[in-house]
């Protein structure tokens, strides 16, 4: 069989190959790019970051939730909301998201592969397709050869053995969102990012959740403050905590399921939500036949320009580890395909990495807490500003959602920047900016934001800061 040649392979079609395929194609390379899945665009178009933000956002209309602190009425769901109420607007979102990669492959002549990749060698990429789908779906099996190769593969969630997911009752994040209804109870293992944000989703709709954790606090990479106040924000939508637990399950046949905490307490539910961590997709690869090892979880490590130990092959988004996220993935993409390609357009990803968590209420954080810049030993000013002191955060009936800034004492420049409200994750990108160009207090001094805008924030805990920085001198 003789392989089929071009200048970059891409191993999966979530964001970061999508970005890494484009940015090669943009410098004029034949590019193919291989979806071992039915459909393109990874966990994030199909099972992760776009179907549970939407789904977020359906649980916020469906239940009423804003309209009853809005307008004082309730216009939550007066019947049982079935899987089709709930998955309507997620389907119709990840389907537009698919129809645009596929799109952006064809503008760019891009050739997609349908199909189950696997090394040969270093340069040589076997895709076995039993698939009806994709360009090559008649053959089932096809060499593809290449001067470079870029391994964007993602994860997937992890499933720890102790938990029977061949119960329909018990699932992970991803196939959560193909239940056939919606539980009355339900118990999250986890309190990550991804457990506490599908806890405030079907909390919203009226499911009793129950959220254990081995840990202490709620995310704590958080500042204590913003981590605290969305504590107080899951248990006011009825959410119950249960700190250093770990449990089993046993399942009955039929009924609820029974959790056995380490403190001997139990807990019946109808369905669990296993929320443990991710890993990376790279069992199928047949990396050793290119020279490469996988780490813990199949992760894969790198060096500065995304290369894995074979200089030939490079590697980004969730296949590499933290921070795995979509906007991240793109952002190690593009370096990595500009080092590949050798143009010097984009050499490094800068270290102001924004986070936004998509819970009840929305979390978006850059930069310092409070805790790290004591740590270090920073002297800092803290500004804070309230939705409630602002009239667009009154107009959409947010209050108790704030902005909160961190300074240094000696220049005032921007060393954190942290958000908890609707929009969190929009409004944190004016302070993201404000980091990035190295800019102090006096930056939201100058600028004048429109009135009334979840922007003018910015000017209020400015001047919060100033004021306590005056008073301090």
């Amino acid at each position: 069989m003789e392989p089929e040649f071009f200048d970059l392979v891409v191993i999966g079609a979530g964001p970061a190959g999508e970005k890494g395929a484009n940015t090669a194609a943009i410098f004029g390379k034949r590019v193919a790019i291989i979806e071992k899945g039915r459909d393109v665009g990874g966990a994030v178009a199909n099972t992760g970051t776009l179907p549970s933000k939407t789904l977020r956002e359906t649980a916020l209309a469906l239940s009423g939730l804003k309209a009853r602190n809005l307008y004082g009425v309730d216009l939550s769901l007066r019947r049982e909301a079935t899987t089709a109420d709930f998955m309507y607007h997620e389907r119709r979102v990840t389907a537009n998201e698919r129809a645009r990669i596929m799109r952006n492959l064809r503008t760019l002549n891009i050739e997609l592969y349908q199909g189950t990749a696997s090394f040969v060698d270093s340069h040589t990429i076997r895709v076995s397709n039993d698939s009806e789908v994709g360009q090559d779906a008649s053959a089932s099996e096809i060499l593809l050869r290449a001067e470079k190769i870029l391994i964007a593969t993602g994860s997937s969630p992890y499933r720890p053995p102790e938990f029977a997911f061949e119960d329909n009752r018990i699932h992970d994040s991803d196939e959560i969102l193909t239940l056939n209804r919606l539980p009355k109870t339900l118990a999250v293992v986890g309190a990550g990012v991804i457990g506490s944000e599908y806890a405030c989703t079907f909390a919203a709709l009226g499911t009793k959740v129950d959220i254990i954790d081995g840990r202490d606090a709620l995310l704590p990479f958080l500042d204590v403050e913003v981590s605290n106040a969305l504590l107080a924000a899951m248990q006011n939508l009825g959410i119950i905590f249960h700190w250093k637990e770990r449990v089993t399950c046993e399942a009955p046949p039929e009924g609820q399921l029974i959790l056995t905490f380490t403190s001997g307490k139990t807990l019946k539910t109808d369905g669990v939500l296993i929320a443990a961590g991710r890993s990376s997709n790279t069992a199928d690869l047949n990396l050793s036949a290119a020279g490469i090892t996988a780490g813990k979880r199949g992760l894969l490590t790198v060096n500065a320009n995304f290369q894995t130990e074979v200089p030939n092959i490079y590697a980004a988004g969730d296949v590499i580890g933290f921070p795995a996220l979509a906007a991240t993935g793109m952002e190690q993409a593009r370096v990595a395909m500009c080092h590949a390609c050798d143009k010097p357009y984009k050499t490094e990803i800068t270290n102001v990495l924004p986070t936004g968590i998509y819970t009840i209420p929305e979390v978006s954080t850059v930069g310092e807490t409070e805790e790290s810049l004591k740590s270090k030993g920073i002297d800092y000013v803290v500004g804070r500003a309230g939705y409630d002191q602002n009239a667009r955060g009154q107009i959409i009936g947010d209050r108790t959602g704030f902005l909160k800034l961190l300074f240094n004492s000696s220049d005032m420049k921007v060393l954190g920047v942290h958000v908890i409200g609707e929009h969190a994750s929009e409004l944190l990108h004016i302070g993201l900016m404000a980091m990035l160009t190295g800019s102090s207090v006096e930056l939201f001094n100058r600028a004048c934001f429109n009135y009334p805008t979840l922007g003018d924030l910015y000017k209020v805990a400015a001047y919060d800061a100033m004021i306590k920085q005056l008073a301090k001198a």
